[in-house]
């Protein structure tokens, strides 16, 4: 339900972010949709169905996702969104108007490329930088992806992709399901290394260390 404060409701709400207005976007992965709440309270659908899955894009209620699990909002009020069942990143203009940004839905896997050239597989976290540059933690490939403004895919040198424990010194660094990516205002990126109980920093020049 949307409604202010308590009237709202929401099923297994996982990501979350702020604009600079102050009002709340959520990733309400079970009921497949996104959700926004103003610093008064007051919860509205931005994009998606509730318990519709699917793929779709389009405006409002006539986009669909597959279980969104993260979210990050830019400085333009743009969402981004890590749709981890549609192995894909989305994109939402204030308008409520759904892109793919990169990756195809229903295909999982890994490749770097241009919008959905690219693969990705149960992608979990997202975050946005003051350039318009997505990050993408790809948890099941075990590797930390980047999306320009124009949907370009690549991967930061030096990952391994293969489950493990490294942090750099010239070896290819492992990760073990990194869930979560953030990056500060000068461009240096932070990972949730899960499983290797760690927290992983990437500087601007692709240098990772823990």
């Amino acid at each position: 339900d949307d409604g202010c404060g308590s009237a709202a409701r929401f099923y297994y709400p996982h990501g979350v972010a702020v604009n600079g207005s102050g009002n709340i976007f959520v990733a309400d992965t079970s009921n497949c949709t996104i959700r926004k709440i103003t610093a008064a309270g007051v919860t509205t659908t931005l994009a998606g169905f509730p318990a519709s899955v699917g793929s779709a894009d389009g405006t409002g209620s006539a986009a669909r996702f597959g279980f969104p699990f993260s979210i990050a909002v830019d400085g333009l009020g743009t969402v981004y969104v890590a749709d981890i069942n549609n192995h894909a990143i989305r994109k939402i203009t204030a308008a409520g108007v759904v892109t793919t940004l990169a990756g195809l839905a229903g295909n999982p896997g890994f490749t770097d490329g241009t919008g959905s050239v690219a693969r990705f597989w149960g992608p979990q976290g997202v975050a946005v930088d003051a350039s318009g540059n997505v990050y993408v933690a790809d948890t099941a490939n075990l590797r930390i992806r980047k999306i320009t403004a124009l949907g370009v895919v690549t991967t930061f040198r030096d990952t391994a992709g293969v489950k493990g424990w490294t942090s750099g010194s010239g070896v290819p660094v492992q990760f073990n399901y990194p869930p979560g990516v953030a990056v500060d205002s000068s461009g240096e990126i932070y990972v949730s290394d899960f499983y290797n109980y760690s927290i992983k920093k990437i500087s601007t020049g692709g240098v990772i260390t823990t």
